[in-house]
């Protein structure tokens, strides 16, 4: 199950990747990889109904989309409409189990999945090529591990090419000319356990403000992004115009894209910040920054993982299991307001960020 593949001309590769919104951002610099060293190669890449609206359009990729909510009756769709193809490489990219079964309406000469270290829920049983083991891989580094195994030319740094039209970026242009420089909290988590505090939030928009940086919050449209940015208002933040539900996601991107600086717990639009090339601070409690944190600014994020790790294991994360969270409902809090505004300092002083 190991060497490096030789890939025929127009070969034709499979990506299963279907959620979350950061995942598809550190998969799509992985499919940029590919398209950039052999553009001969056909892609096709089954992703979730969510991600697809924010990587629609993207350059040489053929999209299928697989709604988790129709189950058995979605997975049979798929096997109908690829039962007559058969690609060279798929790459099962998701371990998850309903990934794991999707993988099985796709006919492969190759079916490449991750190391058996990573390899949970079935993984092991529906591939036959595992990508190369890793010590302590980001996420992002994982997928790039796809890409090496498929023998495609390395690249020095990353990058990902979201497809965003004028219109998608218009927002963040006209702030960008406004205010000229501006900043985003984008302040919920998939669970409120890996939010940060309003009141945190409404003191680092404050300093924000009081060095004449406006401030505006993103989000998505669900009840916690509402709740959560309710109630920072509700703590005194000054925040410039709130965005959160107002968006479509590459909307966001735009953005994002036009910020000086995102401030974001482990959420999508972090990565999303990435993707286009905006810096981020982290804010993490929960998981191992190093694995999950913004792949440009891991240098940036404000973390109290490391402790909060060692207090419920009574060990250092290096001697866990890579990827092992932290657990608790309040650990967020232990982040202070004076880290925060220390990294926005500290961004905000760096040559590039003026």
């Amino acid at each position: 199950m190991s060497g490096v593949l030789k890939l025929p001309q127009n070969a034709r590769i499979c990506i299963l990747r279907l959620s979350a919104i950061g995942d598809v951002c550190h998969a799509a610099a992985m499919v940029n990889r590919i398209r950039s060293a052999r553009p001969d190669i056909r892609i096709t890449w089954i992703i979730g109904k969510i991600e697809y609206q924010l990587l629609n359009g993207m350059d040489g990729v053929e999209f299928v989309i697989y709604d988790k909510k129709t189950g058995r009756k979605g997975m049979q769709a798929i096997r109908q409409q690829f039962k007559a193809q058969r690609f060279d490489v798929l790459c099962v990219m998701q371990i998850a189990l309903r990934a794991n079964l999707l993988s099985r309406a796709i006919r492969a000469k190759v079916r490449l999945g991750f190391d058996k270290s990573r390899s949970k829920e079935g993984h092991s049983l529906f591939i036959n090529k595992r990508i190369a083991r890793q010590q302590h891989p980001h996420v992002l580094e994982g997928f790039m591990a796809f890409a090496d195994a498929m023998g495609i030319a390395p690249v020095e740094k990353p990058a990902w090419q979201l497809p965003l039209s004028e219109s998608d970026l218009a927002k963040g242009v006209s702030l960008k000319q406004q205010y000229g420089r501006y900043a985003v909290i984008c302040p919920a988590a998939s669970k409120a356990e890996r939010n940060w505090t309003a009141e945190g939030y409404a003191a680092a928009a404050q300093h924000l403000a009081n060095k004449n940086i406006p401030v505006f919050l993103c989000g998505g449209p669900g009840p916690l992004d509402r709740t959560i940015g309710d109630a920072i208002q509700a703590a005194g933040a000054p925040i410039k115009d709130d965005l959160i539900g107002k968006t479509t996601l590459k909307e966001l991107a735009g953005v994002l894209a036009e910020a000086s600086l995102v401030i974001a717990p482990d959420t999508g639009p972090a990565h999303m910040a990435t993707a286009v090339h905006t810096p981020v601070i982290g804010l993490y409690a929960h998981s191992n920054p190093r694995r999950t944190g913004p792949y440009n600014n891991l240098a940036d994020v404000v973390s109290v993982y490391d402790h909060c790790i060692e207090q419920q294991t009574g060990k250092p994360w290096q001697a866990l299991p890579w990827g092992k969270r932290a657990k608790g409902e309040d650990l967020m809090s232990m982040i202070t307001t004076d880290q925060v505004n220390t990294a926005i300092d500290t961004l905000l002083n760096r040559p590039e960020s003026v």
